[in-house]
């Protein structure tokens, strides 16, 4: 897999108010073949380009009150990528003697968005981070058939070393017994990275005995006391 470096420009503003400090990032990057315009906020994605598809994409939650950012959103994006790709020449000539660092991903993890109820659709998500440049390639299989749908992956996006992280999503209905793996690809690997998910049904929290044990010692506690006082009721009657 030949895969090319991206050319990237970053831009970081810090927003303040009265009482939180913001931070604003504005991404543009590019290769020969792929291009990268993103916007987010306090780490996490607000807008990106889909180039392929042609559209802008709002990633954040539903129940998130979305930032819009107009029409000719995307329109400018392409513009934009269009730049990248000019000054990306230019530097490919300049700096084409300089050696080029690549970090292989650090850290790969599979897990799920919400608590698993089999039969009930979730996400599956594989998280990667620590590599460079981007980006990374995932890909997923259920039960060892490779999947060809029903997945996405957001772009690259900065951490604060220099590196990059992406995460990749998977839409499925969990069955017991179904194995799932995500697969990552990078330049800087010599071999992929696999990560394995099995479908389990939670277990079932077994019924707690403890109210039927007090309940059956006040039981118990209560029929002595009572047979007690009865004792010493007859007792002081033949005293008497």
């Amino acid at each position: 897999m030949k895969m090319k470096e991206l050319l990237l420009f970053l831009s970081c503003v810090l927003c303040v108010s009265a009482n939180f400090l913001h931070e604003d990032i504005h991404i543009v990057g590019c290769s020969e073949s792929n291009g990268e315009v993103m916007f987010g906020l306090d780490g996490e994605e607000l807008w990106y380009a889909d180039f392929e598809n042609k559209i802008g994409v709002s990633p954040q939650p539903s129940f998130v009150d979305p930032i819009s950012f107009g029409d000719g959103a995307y329109e400018t994006a392409v513009i934009n990528l269009y730049i990248c790709k000019t000054n990306m020449q230019v530097s490919q000539e300049g700096m084409k003697d300089y050696p080029l660092n690549h970090d292989a991903p650090s850290g790969v993890m599979i897990y799920t968005r919400n608590e698993v109820e089999l039969r009930v659709t979730n996400t599956l998500i594989c998280h990667v981070t620590g590599f460079y440049p981007g980006p990374v390639k995932v890909s997923w299989t259920k039960n060892g058939q490779k999947l060809t749908e029903g997945f996405s992956i957001n772009v690259p996006y900065p951490n604060k070393d220099g590196t990059f992280k992406q995460i990749a999503r998977l839409q499925f209905i969990p069955q017991q017994g179904d194995i799932y793996s995500c697969t990552v690809e990078h330049l800087a690997l010599k071999e992929p990275l696999t990560k394995i998910y099995n479908v389990e049904a939670p277990e079932k929290p077994k019924p707690s005995v403890g109210p039927a044990v007090f309940c059956g010692l006040g039981v118990i506690i209560g029929l002595l006391s009572a047979a007690g006082g009865t004792f010493f009721i007859l007792k002081a009657n033949k005293c008497t």
